[in-house]
C-alpha cells in the first residue's frame, strides 16, 4: 500500500508553500524549521498519528517547500506489498541517484549494488557497508544544497531498508540533511522508536475540526454535523470523508450505532463509492489495489480499454490521483476496500494478470503467483524457493525466510515442507525474532517425523534463545538436542555443544560446563571441527582450556582467512584467552570481510567490543556496544541489549561520565536474572565500581568489586570475576578491608592455577602488592610489568605504572618514580581517563612536576571519536578512508577535523603527526 494516512483533496486548503493545514499550524511550523535552508547539522523527526491524521500531507508540503526551493529531495514510501523485498525501500528512495553510485568507493558501491539487485552475480553484501554508502552518498547528495529525505508509511517499509535508514540516522552529524518519517502510531518502527523527537498528530480540537468542515463544498449543518463530529472523533481524514459522503445522501440519516472504528467506517465509505463506478474502472482498481502503487504502470498496462477513460471516474470520486509520478490510491483504506470487496476468485485473477505482466520482476512475480494460490503447487514453491535465494544472496534474512516459509505453505510434499520450513528456521535466526523461529520450529514438528530435521529446526530456536534472558530454558533445549545427536553420531552435536557453550559463559553455570564436557569427550576430533572445538572449550572454561588452546589458536585463524564467521568465532576465543593483541587484528581482519548488522555476531556479541576496550580502543568498543544495543532492542533479545548495556557503562566509567554509566549498568541489571546472567551481572558491577573509583567512592567501589565473589570467596562468574581483583584490592585498600582482599586474592590465585593467563597474573600481582605490606610490596609491582605483553592492556598497565610510582614516591624515591607517573598520564590522556588523569597529576605534583608542563593536554579534551579520527588522519588516511573504518561520512569526518584543529593549536593537516608524537611520547615507557 502507498501514500498511506493521506487526506488530500479538501483537507488541504490550498496548494500555497509553506501555509499550515486546517489545525495542524503548530506541527506545520515545527517541520519547516527543520528543513529551514540554512541548517549546517542533520535533522530527524519522526511523524507519528493514526491513519488519516495528516502525517502523508504533512510531508507532501515539506516536499514541495524543499523542491521550490531548489534542493533535493529523496522519499520513499512503504508498502505492504513490498514489505517482504529486501531492500526495496532503499531502492525506492535512491532510484532518481543510481547513475551517481559510481561515485562511491568501490567496496561501498558494490555492497549497495549488490543489495539494490543492480549487480545479478554479485557476492551477498556487506550490510554495514551498505548503510555506510547509503550515507556517504546521501552526504554527497547534500553538496552544495541541504537534502530532504522523506519516508512515508514507514511501517511498511522492509526491514533490510529500515536497518539501513536507521543505521544512517544514527551517524548523521554535521550532515546538512533532515529525515523526516512517517508512522502510524500504533505500529513499531525498529532502529527509530528510541532516541529519536517525535511529533505526534492527535485528533483535531473541536474548533480546528469545525474549521475543517467549514471549508468543505458542501459544509454540513445542524444534526448531521453534529453526527460527522461525533463519528470522525478529530481525524481530519474521517471528517472529509463523512461530509463527502453526506452530501451525497450515501450515510445521511443512517443512524450507525456503536463504537465502531473509524478506519472500519470509512472502509464501507469507500466500498460504496467503488460501487457506483464503471465495470472497466471497477477491474482497473481492483488491478491496483493488488498491484500496489510502485507497480502502478504495470497494472495500467494490463488494461484493455483507453488507460484516461478507465481512470477519470475513479479520480472523479476522489479514490485515486495521478500525477507525474503515475496513478495512486489516496488512501490505504480505499485500497482495501477495493480489494477486500472483491471476491477471491477476481482478486485471484487480477494476481495472475499481474504475474504476467511481471516477468522482467521475478520476485514481485514470484509473490503475485502465491497470492494467486491456494493449493499445493509445486512451480510456484520452486519459483518462492529461487526469490529467497535471491534474498539470501542480498543480506534479505526476513525476506528470505518469508519466502522460504510461503514455499513451504505451497509444496505438495510434506517431506519438502518440513525441509524449507528448517530452512526457514535456520535464515531466520538472523531476524532475531524468536518468536517467529519457534513457530516455525513447530510446523516442521507437525510436517515431519525426521529426527535429523526436528534437531535442526530445535537448534534454530535454541541459538536465538541464547541471546534472550532464560538461560537455565535454553541449555536444556540445547543439550537436549546434543544428546539426541550424540546418540545418532550427529555432526550436528557440535553445533549445538557450541551454542550451549555461549549459555555455560552467560550463566557461569559450573554444571554446564560439566555437561557440555562429558558430551564433548565423546566425541572423536576431526581437523573439520579444529575451530569449532576450540569455540566450546575456550568459552565453557577458558582457564582450563587455555594452555592448550592458546598454541594453536594463530594457525586456526591462518586456516580460516576466507571465513568471516569463523575468525570472528576465533576471535571470540582469542579475547576470552587474554590474547587481546591477536583477538583484535582477527577482530578487524573479519569485520573487513563481513559485518553482522541485524543478525548479532555469533556467540559472544560484546565480545568484540570487550576487547577494543581493553586495548585501548574505546571509541570503538562503545560503537560496538551502540550497534548491538539497537539490534537487541529492536529484536527484544533482552540479554544481548544487557551486554551491550554494561560495555558501555564500562567505558563511560573509564571516562568519568559517572551519570551516564551508572544509568547504564542500572539498565542492564533490570534486564535480566543475576542468576542466569552472571556475566553481565558481574560486567554491570564493575562498571558501577568503576564509576565510583572515578568519584572517589572507595565504600560503594569496594561493595561492587566485592559483589564478583560469593561470601566464600568463590568467583560468581569463572571469567569476569578474575578481571575485577585489581581493583577489588585497591578499593579494599582504602576502606581497610585489607586482610579479607588478600586472603580472597590468594584464594583465587590458587584456584586458577597454572591457567593464569598473562593478563590475570599481572591483576593478581598489582593486587598484591596494594595489599601487601610497604616494605614487601615492590616485588609484586615489579613482576605485575615484568612482561611486556601487558602492554595490550593500557590503562590496566597504566594503573600499575600509577600505584607504583605513588608507591616510590612515599618511599621518597622521587627520581625513580617520575617515569613511571609521566607514562601512566600519558596513557591516561591518549584514552581519556578524566578522573585517573588528575589522580595522576596529583601524584606528579606531590612528586615535584608541575602537571601543566608534564603533558600536552588538548588531545586528551578530544571525544574519544576525535581521537580516533585525529590519530587516523595523521597516518595519512583521507576522509573518505576514515569514514569507511569508522562508519562515518567523509562530511562528518571533515567537519569533526575542522573543529579539533584550533583545539589542536594547528592549521593543517600535515601538523597532525607531530601534534600525537608530542602528546604520546610517554605511552608505553618501560617500566
Amino acid at each position: 500500500m502507498k501514500n498511506g494516512g493521506r487526506a488530500q483533496g479538501n483537507w488541504r486548503p490550498n496548494h500555497d508553500l509553506g501555509l499550515p493545514v486546517v489545525g495542524r499550524e503548530t506541527e506545520t511550523a515545527e517541520i519547516m524549521r527543520r528543513i529551514a535552508a540554512d541548517r549546517s547539522h542533520s535533522e530527524v523527526l519522526v511523524l507519528t498519528g493514526d491513519p488519516g491524521a495528516g502525517k502523508s500531507i504533512l510531508l507532501d508540503l515539506a516536499v514541495e517547500r524543499t523542491r521550490s526551493a531548489g534542493h533535493r529531495v529523496l522519499r520513499a514510501v512503504g508498502s505492504e506489498s513490498e514489505s517482504h523485498l529486501a531492500f526495496a525501500g532503499l531502492h525506492q528512495m535512491l532510484r532518481p541517484v543510481l547513475g551517481e553510485l559510481d561515485s562511491l568507493p568501490s567496496r561501498q558501491r558494490s555492497s549497495l549494488r549488490a543489495a539494490l539487485g543492480l549487480d545479478e552475480h554479485a557476492e551477498t553484501p556487506d550490510a554495514m557497508l551498505v548503510g555506510l554508502a547509503v550515507l556517504t552518498l546521501l552526504s554527497d547528495l547534500a553538496e552544495p544544497a541541504p537534502l530532504l529525505v522523506v519516508v512515508d508509511d514507514a511501517q511498511w517499509i522492509d526491514r533490510a531498508s529500515l536497518d539501513a535508514l536507521s543505521f544512517v540516522a544514527r551517524r548523521m552529524d554535521s550532515e546538512p540533511v533532515t529525515l523526516l518519517v512517517g508512522v502510524r502510531a500504533a505500529d513499531a518502527l525498529p532502529g527509530f522508536d528510541k532516541g529519536y523527537e517525535r511529533l505526534e498528530l492527535g485528533p483535531l480540537s473541536g474548533e480546528a475540526a469545525n474549521r475543517l468542515l467549514d471549508e468543505q463544498p458542501d459544509r454540513p449543518t445542524g444534526r448531521t454535523r453534529v453526527r460527522i463530529l461525533q463519528e470522525a472523533a478529530g481525524n481530519p481524514l474521517a471528517l472529509v470523508e463523512l461530509a463527502r459522503a453526506t452530501a451525497s445522501r450515501q450515510v445521511a440519516g443512517s443512524g450507525v450505532e456503536g463504537p465502531l472504528p473509524v478506519t472500519d467506517r470509512l472502509e464501507g465509505i469507500f466500498a460504496r463509492h467503488v460501487e457506483l463506478l464503471p465495470e472497466a474502472t471497477r477491474r482497473a482498481l481492483l488491478l491496483l489495489a493488488a498491484a500496489d502503487a510502485a507497480d502502478a504502470p504495470v497494472a495500467s498496462r494490463g488494461l484493455p480499454e483507453a488507460e484516461d477513460t478507465v481512470w477519470l471516474p475513479a479520480e472523479q470520486a476522489g479514490l485515486v490521483r495521478q500525477d507525474s509520478a503515475g496513478i495512486s490510491f489516496r488512501h490505504p483504506l480505499i485500497r482495501s476496500a477495493v480489494y477486500h470487496a472483491a471476491s477471491f476468485e477476481e482478486r485471484r485473477q487480477a494476481h495472475l494478470a499481474l504475474a504476467r505482466l511481471l516477468g522482467e520482476e521475478p520476485d514481485r512475480r514470484a509473490w503475485h503467483l502465491a497470492a494467486a494460490t491456494v493449493r499445493p503447487d509445486e512451480e510456484v514453491s520452486a519459483v518462492l524457493l529461487e526469490t529467497a535465494g535471491r534474498a539470501r544472496r542480498r543480506g534479505g534474512h526476513a525476506a528470505a525466510a518469508a519466502a522460504l516459509e510461503r514455499a513451504a505453505e505451497l509444496s505438495p510434499r510434506r517431506v519438502d515442507q518440513a525441509r524449507l520450513l528448517a530452512d526457514a528456521a535456520d535464515m531466520a535466526v538472523f531476524t532475531g525474532q524468536l518468536g517467529w523461529v519457534e513457530h516455525l520450529a513447530g510446523e516442521v514438528r507437525k510436517r515431519s517425523d525426521d529426527p535429523a530435521l526436528i534437531s535442526r529446526a530445535a537448534l534454530a530456536t535454541g541459538q536465538l534463545m541464547t541471546m534472550g534472558p532464560h538461560h537455565s530454558a535454553a541449555f536444556a533445549l540445547l543439550a537436549r538436542i546434543a544428546d539426541e545427536a550424540a546418540s545418532a553420531r550427529s555432526p550436528r552435536l557440535l553445533d549445538a555443544l557450541a551454542a550451549a557453550a555461549v549459555v555455560r559463559y552467560y550463566s557461569g553455570e559450573e554444571s554446564q560446563r560439566q555437561r557440555i564436557e562429558a558430551l564433548l569427550s565423546g566425541m572423536p576430533g576431526s581437523p573439520a571441527g579444529g575451530a569449532l572445538r576450540a569455540w566450546v572449550l575456550a568459552v565453557s572454561d577458558p582457564g582450563g582450556a587455555g594452555a592448550s588452546l592458546a598454541p594453536a589458536l594463530p594457525g586456526l585463524i591462518a586456516e580460516a582467512k576466507d571465513d568471516p564467521r569463523t575468525l570472528t568465532a576465533l576471535a571470540i576465543v582469542a579475547w576470552l584467552l587474554d590474547q587481546t593483541t591477536l583477538a583484535t587484528r582477527t577482530f578487524d581482519e573479519a569485520f573487513g570481510r563481513w559485518q553482522a548488522h541485524g543478525p548479532l555476531p555469533a556467540g559472544l556479541g560484546c565480545a568484540a567490543g570487550w576487547a577494543y576496550l581493553e586495548q585501548g580502543r574505546w571509541a570503538e568498543a562503545r560503537s560496538v556496544a551502540a550497534e548491538i544495543a539497537v539490534v537487541a532492542s529492536q529484536a527484544g533479545l533482552d540479554h544481548a541489549e544487557a551486554c551491550a548495556r554494561a560495555l558501555d557503562a564500562t567505558v563511560l566509567a573509564l571516562l568519568g561520565e559517572t551519570g551516564d554509566a551508572r544509568r547504564n549498568a542500572e539498565q542492564a541489571l533490570a534486564l535480566v536474572d543475576p542468576l542466569e546472567s552472571r556475566s553481565v551481572a558481574v560486567f554491570a558491577r564493575r562498571a558501577l565500581g568503576l564509576a565510583a573509583v572515578a568519584e572517589g567512592d572507595y565504600d560503594t567501589a569496594y561493595t561492587q568489586f566485592r559483589s564478583a565473589f560469593t561470601d566464600d570467596g568463590d568467583p560468581v562468574h569463572y571469567h569476569v570475576s578474575y578481571t575485577v581483583l585489581a581493583e577489588l584490592a585497591a578499593a579494599a585498600v582504602r576502606r581497610g578491608q585489607r586482610e579479607h582482599a588478600a586472603e580472597l586474592l590468594e584464594r583465587a590465585g590458587r584456584r586458577l592455577g597454572s591457567g593464569m593467563s598473562a593478563r590475570v597474573t599481572a591483576l593478581v600481582g598489582r593486587g598484591r602488592a596494594l595489599l601487601a605490606e610497604p616494605e614487601h610490596a615492590e616485588p609484586y609491582f615489579r613482576a605485575a610489568l615484568a612482561d611486556t605483553t601487558g602492554e595490550q592492556w593500557p590503562f590496566e598497565r597504566a594503573q600499575t605504572r600509577l600505584d607504583y610510582g605513588e608507591w616510590l614516591r612515599r618511599q621518597r624515591r622521587i627520581a625513580e618514580a617520575r617515569p613511571l607517573l609521566n607514562a601512566a598520564l600519558d596513557t591516561f590522556q591518549r584514552l581519556g581517563a578524566r578522573p585517573w588523569i588528575e589522580r595522576a597529576k596529583a601524584e606528579l605534583r606531590a612528586a615535584g612536576i608541575e602537571a601543566s608542563g608534564a603533558v600536552p593536554s588538548a588531545f586528551a579534551e578530544l571525544s574519544p571519536q576525535q581521537q580516533q579520527i585525529v590519530q587516523l588522519a595523521a597516518r595519512g588516511l583521507t576522509n573518505r578512508e576514515i569514514g569507511e573504518k569508522l562508519f562515518l561520512s567523509p562530511r562528518t569526518v571533515g567537519s569533526h577535523l575542522y573543529r579539533v584543529f584550533p583545539k589542536l593549536g594547528i592549521t593543517a593537516r600535515s601538523q597532525l603527526r607531530d601534534v600525537l608524537e608530542g602528546t604520546l611520547s610517554g605511552v608505553g615507557a618501560p617500566s
